[in-house]
């Protein structure tokens, strides 16, 4: 790259006035003008005809979540084993066994009036369950996937609603759990539900959740958000259990491989 001259000089550096310039220089502006602005709006052109703009990008990746409950087999979205490093209290790890699958359904019955009445606004596309249990076989926690009809601005209000109005810590709008039959979840209702988490995506129609408990069957009379039941010197039982860090750590896992799933299904072929 060169620079011309300051303005106000000839090419031999001899004063000159500001206000004349060469008529070749004048030409010469017009044109690259001129070609700038064709490829500006080449480039605007070509992007949207490609849709590689970041707001296309954002519309396909969340399209692409919101199939996956129909196009991603089970052993995907829940893992037949699913390793939580540094996941248990004190960054012990963790492994987790899948004991059962709910068929994949509607939301009727699915969840208590009150947590129904929360996720309303998005409705309910699909929903899909399963339980896992500890390597131990002590513990039992369902995590599941609501899959919604909400777009990205009403995905983002009900996050935004959880958020301000901690919906997420309240006891009343725990997650119901799956127990299967002849399974260690066969006693797992909803009095014996200890510990719990709800995250709202913004950037996919799905809330995901996760619910533990004890696999004898034990009923709890106090239950606790599992970012409570986490927190260092936490003395209530799910606390001490670790049954916080059960909820959290599934349901981490399993976000993660939801996330990877939609960024599999919408990449492009080379």
């Amino acid at each position: 790259m060169s620079f011309g001259e300051p303005e106000g000089y000839d090419a031999d550096a001899r004063p000159r006035p500001l206000g004349r310039r060469g008529a070749s220089q004048a030409a010469a502006a017009a044109v690259c003008l001129v070609l700038g602005l064709g490829l500006i709006s080449g480039a605007v052109t070509g992007s949207w005809l490609l849709g590689d703009s970041g707001e296309e990008g954002s519309r396909t990746t969340f399209t692409a979540a919101g199939s996956l409950w129909h196009s991603v087999p089970v052993d995907q979205l829940f893992p037949p084993t699913v390793q939580g490093q540094g996941a248990g209290p004190g960054g012990a790890d963790r492994t987790w066994t899948r004991i059962a699958v709910a068929p994949d359904s509607g939301c009727k019955d699915a969840f208590d009036p009150l947590l129904r009445k929360a996720l309303a606004p998005v409705g309910c596309e699909r929903l899909l369950r399963a339980t896992y249990t500890d390597a131990t076989e002590s513990y039992v926690t369902t995590v599941g996937l609501l899959f919604t009809k909400a777009d990205a601005a009403g995905m983002t209000s009900l996050a935004n609603r959880f958020r301000k109005e901690r919906l997420d810590r309240r006891s009343d709008l725990m997650p119901l759990p799956y127990a299967a039959k002849d399974t260690p979840a066969a006693d797992f209702g909803a009095e014996q539900r200890a510990a719990w988490t709800v995250s709202v995506l913004t950037e996919a129609p799905v809330v995901v959740y996760a619910v533990s408990g004890w696999a004898d069957g034990r009923t709890v009379d106090d239950p606790q958000p599992a970012e409570d039941a986490m927190e260092s010197g936490a003395t209530t039982a799910p606390a001490q259990a670790g049954l916080g860090n059960e909820a959290q750590g599934l349901a981490d896992r399993v976000e993660r491989g939801l996330r990877k799933n939609v960024r599999s299904a919408t990449e492009q072929p080379s």
